[in-house]
């Protein structure tokens, strides 16, 4: 096997974190694609409301939603059902 091969992890130890705000139609898309992802891949998920955290909304007011997984920049204004699986498996 190569060195250069990543480890793999255990798909209860990923957390895929969705930054929106109420009301945003592109936010209500992209949780139902992530939602949908992350219960059959069995990856854990978190929302985040831009408007209750003042750094977030500094970082991100452009770009929502945004999704992040492990902490990590993946998508932001949509989210590919895909692109998300490709990046979770």
């Amino acid at each position: 096997m190569s060195l250069l091969r990543r480890a793999k992890k255990n798909p209860a130890e990923i957390t895929v974190t969705l930054i929106g705000k109420p009301g945003c139609h592109l936010c209500e898309d992209a949780r139902a694609v992530i939602l949908k992802v992350t219960g059959e891949l069995g990856v854990g998920f978190e929302e985040k409301d831009i408007l209750q955290d003042p750094a977030l909304y500094e970082q991100y007011a452009e770009q929502i939603p945004v999704a992040l997984i492990d902490g990590r920049q993946h998508d932001f204004w949509r989210v590919d059902e895909q692109r998300l699986r490709k990046a979770l498996a």
